[in-house]
């Protein structure tokens, strides 16, 4: 193969060779795909239904559970197919279009979850200012500008990743299409245009680091001056859930794409490929409703709906 025009389809990394075991794998990963769905779908409903949640931190909560399905949904589906049918191709636009989603929506994510610092931050410590300085159409401009931003980082890295000439076979070693797997398809050992988008992507992506640390720190450092415990706890309530998605959400791309090659396998690539992209959109739904008592309200008042009518 002399570029990367002559590819017309891409192998993906099977889970296993083992027929009972791709079969497992399959309900497996319906079974954590049917969680997500219901999961997410149960907070968008229960937000969108419930006027009490019309808030600032809910419209991103909103946003994020939205994300979080079309992460999931470009992954798992895929993987699911591949599992039942013992397949393991995947179209060269197909591929093209997985990366450019999966690149989309968990930048977007990022972005988002940075935004909900900002937002904890401002109801915490400048509570005064909440409205004005989050108002309805500020929460607008900024989910918005999340948005607009991961498509511009998204449509960067498809086309500079598939203008790249491939000569090195077809085979992915990930059971997605994923940025590192399609450069280790290249003729170059290395590419500037890559490397420099890569420099710009670590750079946005430490600036947003920074600002969630910094944020975190003077969101402590104020709830630790309320001087009732209720008032304490309160505050804390609405900040672990985020901290906690956030921390899932960074500590997995980080050791995904910055583990040392030393450790680096097939294998252990699988498994925090799982961690990052599949992992978060099953669990955050959880994970926001366990602490949140006006959510979990929301969430049973969507549930005797369905039961019951």
């Amino acid at each position: 193969m002399s570029n990367g025009s002559s590819i017309t389809e891409f192998l993906l990394l099977a889970f296993t060779d083992s027929r009972e075991l791709q079969l497992l794998t399959f309900w497996l990963f319906r079974g954590i795909y049917l969680a997500a769905l219901l999961g997410n779908g149960l907070i968008i409903t229960a937000i969108v239904c419930d006027h009490h949640l019309h808030t600032p931190m809910y419209f991103f909560l909103l946003n994020l559970s939205v994300l979080d399905l079309g992460s999931i949904s470009t992954t798992l589906p895929k993987a699911m197919a591949n599992s039942l049918w013992d397949k393991r191709a995947i179209s060269y636009p197909g591929c093209a279009a997985q990366l450019f989603m999966l690149v989309f929506f968990i930048s977007a994510e990022f972005y988002l979850l940075t935004v909900m610092a900002y937002d904890r931050y401002v109801a915490i410590c400048k509570p005064l200012h909440y409205g004005t300085l989050l108002g309805s159409r500020a929460c607008v401009h900024m989910a918005a500008a999340a948005r607009g931003s991961a498509f511009l980082h998204a449509v960067l890295h498809t086309a500079n990743t598939f203008s790249l000439p491939l000569c090195k076979g077809n085979a992915l070693d990930q059971f997605f299409c994923e940025i590192p797997h399609i450069l280790n398809l290249s003729c170059s050992d290395s590419d500037l245009r890559e490397v420099g988008l890569l420099v710009v992507s670590a750079c946005l992506g430490l600036g947003c680091f920074v600002f969630l640390v910094v944020s975190y720190v003077q969101i402590f450092r104020a709830v630790l001056r309320i001087p009732s415990e209720q008032g304490r706890h309160k505050a804390f309530s609405t900040c672990v859930p985020h901290l906690a998605v956030v921390s899932l959400f960074v500590s997995t791309v980080i050791f995904a794409y910055l583990k040392p090659p030393s450790i680096s396998s097939p294998v252990l690539n699988l498994v925090v490929s799982f961690l990052y992209s599949v992992v978060p959109p099953a669990v955050n739904p959880l994970i926001y409703s366990m602490r949140n008592q006006e959510l979990r309200d929301a969430l049973w008042k969507v549930a005797q709906w369905m039961l019951f009518h």
